[in-house]
């Protein structure tokens, strides 16, 4: 055994600049990491706070008192916020069906079509994803102003499938991306015509990226501010519009409660598009 050590080679030995690199090395790493955690609690520390304090028994946002569901109660028992809740969903699912149709057809057209001003349109089809919402906002206002129709329910839902057609057709594009058209060339031999072909092979392999489109329509529409906030007409609140009004008065909380539950529905809504644009789609067997 003392022949194997003493034919064992030796160890190697840093030297101070190595030693010193070493350190750095994980000081910055540690100064990433530390820096990462405190932009994570500073950005959601909030919302936690928000949705703890909405179970608070006591009327006021600034003590503890007793877990309850007192606030979600009297937030159901609101006339003016069941309303607001009622013309939302409105413009929510309005806005994603007229979108969600027009993007998956821009999308089939900007993929599979040449025509002339292919570019010019598509960097227009960017547009509203990259400009400011309030340019957006008063854009649309003045458009309604100059065309001369009054601001109601209509005008928010105009507006809104204004944005959304964009994102739904940046998602629908980027299942197109991957999709093998040599599928569809084969329901063409088995005698399927263009539309069995679409109806049986596209569209059922396209509706995962569809459905996930659609989803991220309904939850930008649903939580939409400014956009609304310049569109909007007398009798056309919806509730982010309702709760910045109370927000105006004082936060209560009751507030609380209508924005937690509105984080909560955003957040389901955000995951299951995520996990429908992940999906594959089944494969299909049958052309009748």
């Amino acid at each position: 055994m003392s022949a194997d050590t003493s034919l064992s080679p030796p160890k190697p030995v840093l030297s101070r600049t190595a030693r010193r690199g070493s350190l750095l090395g994980r000081l910055i790493r540690g100064g990433i990491t530390a820096s990462g955690i405190f932009g994570y609690v500073f950005l959601y520390a909030p919302i936690v706070i928000l949705i703890v304090f909405s179970f608070n028994s006591s009327r006021f946002v600034s003590s503890w008192e007793s877990f309850s569901f007192r606030w979600y109660g009297e937030l159901f028992k609101d006339a003016a916020m069941g309303t607001a809740l009622k013309n939302s969903l409105t413009v929510a699912v309005s806005s994603t069906v007229i979108s969600t149709v027009f993007g998956t057809m821009v999308s089939l057209a900007m993929e599979r079509r040449r025509f002339p001003g292919k570019m010019a349109f598509d960097a227009l089809l960017y547009l509203p994803i990259i400009i400011p919402d309030i340019a957006m906002a008063v854009m649309l206002l003045l458009f309604f102003v100059l065309s001369k129709f009054g601001l109601s329910l209509m005008t928010i839902i105009i507006s809104h499938v204004a944005f959304n057609i964009s994102f739904v057709a940046v998602v629908v594009r980027a299942r197109l991306v991957g999709f093998d058209r040599r599928l569809e060339e084969a329901a063409q031999d088995l005698g399927a015509n263009e539309f069995q072909t679409f109806w049986h092979v596209t569209l059922p392999l396209l509706m995962p990226g569809i459905l996930g489109g659609a989803l991220l329509a309904f939850t930008l529409s649903l939580d939409d501010f400014v956009i609304t906030f310049f569109t909007a007409g007398v009798g056309s609140t919806t509730l982010p519009l309702r709760i910045y009004s109370m927000v105006k008065l004082g936060i209560t909380p009751e507030i609380n409660a209508v924005s937690t539950l509105l984080l909560a529905a955003s957040m389901v809504l955000v995951l299951v598009s995520l996990l429908l644009q992940r999906k594959g789609g089944a494969p299909v067997t049958d052309l009748a």
